[in-house]
């Protein structure tokens, strides 16, 4: 087994993974790598995982992605990368049990929700997370209104109906993270957000959330050392 160590600046590059293997460089806390490692896991395809040390970066990154971000999709020498792409990219490649939506209209509701997320609410949970004190209650506002517009896009059990998909997915890495809001003051609360914690509880009973999930005194470890300028993405391996 590969270790799953974050790979840094002068590391060597990997070899190609072989004929039809999947590789996915990743990086263990981030919510965008984490979209498509829950894909993953709810297709059940196999797949290697390299991770990547974020704040010294192996310079053969640059090579497979020139943005220098996670996630990445590696296959018989193909390349796709951003966390959306690679979702759908994966629902071509691997047609069995798909979880992007067919219907037109329906994907674009879901592409229009998370317009709704990138617009109204993701800027304001980073913002939150290093704000100072006089600075908090005016994002905190901010971040509570955008997320009335994703209480209200939800109307049934899960985002995508009746079962988690697409856009269930491509939300949770944030949710599983408001514990790192804490510190602000803020909590999702039953009171404001009835159906978005009660989906949060559906989400947690699904295998493939619970594959992929760190909880979150592991997430306050990592957003710890992040804060400090150190962020430490081994957080929870041996050496």
């Amino acid at each position: 087994m590969p270790s799953e160590r974050a790979m840094k600046t002068g590391s060597a590059c990997p070899p190609p993974p072989g004929p039809g293997k999947l590789r996915l460089y990743s990086m263990r806390f981030c919510p965008y790598a984490e979209r498509t490692r829950l894909f993953l896991a709810a297709k059940g395809i196999e797949y290697e995982t390299v991770n990547i040390h974020l704040k010294e970066k192996p310079e053969w990154l640059f090579e497979k992605t020139p943005i220098g971000k996670v996630p990445v999709l590696e296959k018989d020498g193909k390349i796709v990368y951003e966390s959306l792409v690679c979702n759908e990219y994966l629902d071509g490649i691997y047609p069995d049990k798909c979880i992007t939506p067919r219907d037109p209209l329906e994907k674009a509701r879901q592409s229009m929700v998370l317009a709704l997320w990138d617009a109204k609410v993701v800027g304001f949970y980073y913002k939150l997370i290093t704000a100072k004190e006089d600075e908090r209650p005016a994002l905190t506002k901010q971040f509570v209104d955008g997320l009335q517009f994703i209480e209200k896009a939800l109307t049934q059990p899960f985002f995508s109906g009746d079962k988690a998909g697409a856009l269930d997915y491509n939300l949770w890495p944030w949710f599983e993270r408001f514990c790192m809001l804490k510190h602000v003051g803020f909590e999702l609360s039953v009171d404001k957000f009835p159906k978005l914690t009660a989906w949060m509880e559906r989400m947690m009973q699904l295998p493939e959330v619970k594959a992929c999930y760190f909880p979150p005194e592991v997430h306050g470890q990592f957003g710890k050392s992040w804060m400090s300028g150190t962020p430490d993405f081994d957080i929870g391996l041996e050496e």
